[in-house]
C-alpha cells in the first residue's frame, strides 16, 4: 500500500507511512486493473455530479482519502470544507482500528522516559516528537504516525471517539490534552484539581458530550501516594460542564494499578489488584462500586477491554493443583453488573504456542469492536481475535518499531482507535473561557 499523502500544509504537520503484505497488495493491484479495463469509463466517471464524488470520498478509509487530495486542489480542499466535513460524519463507516506506542519505562526520578520518538529542531530548540502506530485489523497494515504538535513531558493516556487524551508526565496536578492524530488538532483541558503522580484515565466522546475521569495515585505527601479519590471532568452540547469540581473517594484499600480505565455500558471500568476484582465507576450517580472477578485465586495477567459495548476480561487461567488444562479465556459482564460468562477459551494448540513465547512474563490487552488485540510484554508478539467469525491470527510485527527505537524491544501498549476527520464536539471546549495555564511547545 501507497504511504498516506505526506504533503499537508501547516498546522498539519504530520506525516504518515504505511505497510502491508505483499501478497495483498498484488491482489488489489489486479483487482484494480481488472475494473479499470472493464468499466471505468472517463467518459461517463467525469460527468458525476459532484456531490456524489464527495459522498463517494467520504467513504473512503484514511489511507486512501489521504493520498486522493493529491488528485486536484478541489480534493486537496475538502479537509477545511464545513460541507464536506458534516456529509464525512454522516456517512462514514466506523472503523476498528487500534493505534500503538512504544512502552515507555519509568527512570530514576519516577519520570517516564518516551523510547519511541525522534528529535527535531526548531528555530534552534531542540524537542522530541512521539510518534505511533496505527494498525487496520481489516486490511492487517500498519501505518505510522507523528504527533509533531504535542508538547514534551505528556503521555498518551487513553482514546475514544477519534480523540486521544495526553496527560501530563510530572507529578503534581495534571494537566490534559485532546489531540485528533489525523488533522493534528488538540484541545487542553484546565488542570486537575489534586496533584496525583500516575493515576488512572478514563475517557468517552459522545455525540454531544465529553467526559474525562481521573482516579487514584494521590500524591499526599512528597514520599507516598494512595489511592484515595476520582475527578472527573464533563461538558455537554446542552451547555453544562464540571471542570473537575465533582470529586468521588474510591473503595476502601483499593489498589488499582495505574493505567487506563475501559468504558462500557455507561459505566468506566478499571482492574482491582491483591485479590483481583473490577472497579466501576457511575461517572453520572458519582460513585464506585466492586465487582468479583470470575476464577480470581486462579488468574494471571488479567485485562479489561470493551467490545461491541460489552466489557470483556481476557486472562490466562492457571490451575496447578487441579485437573484443569492451563487456558486463555475471556469473559464477558452480564447486563446485572455482576455476573460473569465465559464467551471464549484460546484453542488449546494456539496457547501452547502463545505460552512458549510469553514465557511467563504477562501480557497487555486492548479491544475495539469486533477485535481483541493481545500484546506479548516484551517483545512484538501479539495476536488478534476476530469474536465475530471466531479467528484467531498472529498480527505481523510493526516494521516501524526497531527503526525508530534503535532496539530489538518492541513492546507496544495500544488503545482503541476511530479514525475520524472531524470531531465536532471538541468546539464545545473552546467555549471555556476561565483561565488556566497553557502549553508551550
Amino acid at each position: 500500500m501507497e504511504a498516506f499523502n505526506a504533503p499537508i500544509s501547516i498546522p498539519f504537520a504530520y506525516t504518515f507511512t504505511a505497510t502491508t503484505s505483499s501478497s495483498s497488495s498484488n491482489h488489489r493491484n489486479a483487482s484494480t486493473s481488472r475494473l479499470t479495463s472493464s468499466w471505468m469509463d472517463t467518459r461517463i466517471w467525469s460527468k458525476l455530479p459532484l456531490r456524489l464524488v464527495d459522498r463517494v470520498i467520504a467513504f473512503l478509509p484514511p489511507p486512501a482519502f489521504f493520498r486522493a487530495r493529491s488528485v486536484c486542489k478541489r480534493w486537496y480542499a475538502l479537509l477545511f470544507s464545513n460541507s464536506f466535513l458534516e456529509l464525512y460524519i454522516q456517512v462514514s463507516p466506523r472503523r476498528h482500528w487500534f493505534l500503538f506506542f512504544k512502552h515507555k519505562t519509568l527512570n530514576n526520578s519516577h519520570i517516564y522516559t518516551n523510547s519511541c520518538s525522534r528529535p527535531a529542531v526548531n528555530n534552534g530548540q531542540s524537542r522530541t516528537i512521539s510518534e505511533g502506530f496505527l494498525f487496520d485489523p481489516y486490511e492487517t497494515a500498519w501505518y505510522r504516525i507523528s504527533f509533531g504538535l504535542i508538547p514534551n513531558g505528556l503521555s498518551p493516556a487513553a482514546s475514544s471517539g477519534g480523540l486521544i487524551c495526553w496527560v501530563s508526565d510530572e507529578a503534581g496536578t495534571k494537566s490534559l490534552i485532546l489531540c485528533n492524530p489525523l488533522v493534528g488538532s488538540f484541545s487542553q483541558l484546565p488542570p486537575t484539581l489534586r496533584p496525583r503522580l500516575f493515576p488512572s484515565i478514563g475517557l468517552t466522546v459522545g455525540l454531544s458530550s465529553i467526559d474525562v475521569a481521573v482516579a487514584g495515585d494521590d500524591l499526599i505527601s512528597p514520599y507516598a501516594v494512595k489511592n484515595l479519590s476520582t475527578e472527573s471532568f464533563h461538558i455537554d452540547a446542552n451547555g453544562f460542564y464540571s471542570l473537575w469540581g465533582t470529586t468521588s473517594a474510591l473503595p476502601r484499600l483499593c489498589s488499582l494499578e495505574s493505567g487506563q480505565m475501559i468504558f462500557a455500558a455507561n459505566k468506566f471500568y478499571c482492574m482491582n489488584y491483591n485479590p483481583f476484582s473490577v472497579l466501576a465507576y457511575d461517572i453520572t450517580a458519582n460513585n464506585w462500586i466492586k465487582i468479583q472477578a470470575p476464577m480470581r485465586r486462579f488468574l494471571r495477567s488479567p485485562s479489561l477491554v470493551e467490545s461491541r459495548g460489552k466489557l470483556i476480561m481476557v486472562a490466562a487461567v492457571e490451575k496447578s493443583k487441579l485437573n484443569v488444562p492451563k487456558s486463555l479465556r475471556l469473559w464477558s459482564l452480564q447486563p446485572c453488573g455482576a455476573t460473569w460468562v465465559e464467551i471464549e477459551r484460546m484453542p488449546q494448540q494456539l496457547y501452547v504456542q502463545f505460552s512458549d513465547l510469553e514465557g511467563g512474563r504477562g501480557f497487555n490487552c486492548v479491544g475495539h469492536g469486533e477485535f481483541i488485540a493481545i500484546m506479548i510484554r516484551g517483545s512484538d508478539k501479539s495476536l488478534l481475535f476476530d469474536i465475530c467469525r471466531k479467528m484467531w491470527q498472529w498480527i505481523p510485527p510493526c516494521p516501524y518499531v526497531m527503526s525508530s527505537s534503535g532496539d530489538d524491544d518492541g513492546e507496544l501498549h495500544g488503545f482503541a482507535y476511530e479514525p475520524k476527520l472531524a470531531v465536532p464536539v471538541t468546539a464545545l471546549l473552546h467555549q471555556l473561557t476561565l483561565p488556566f495555564q497553557s502549553f508551550s511547545g
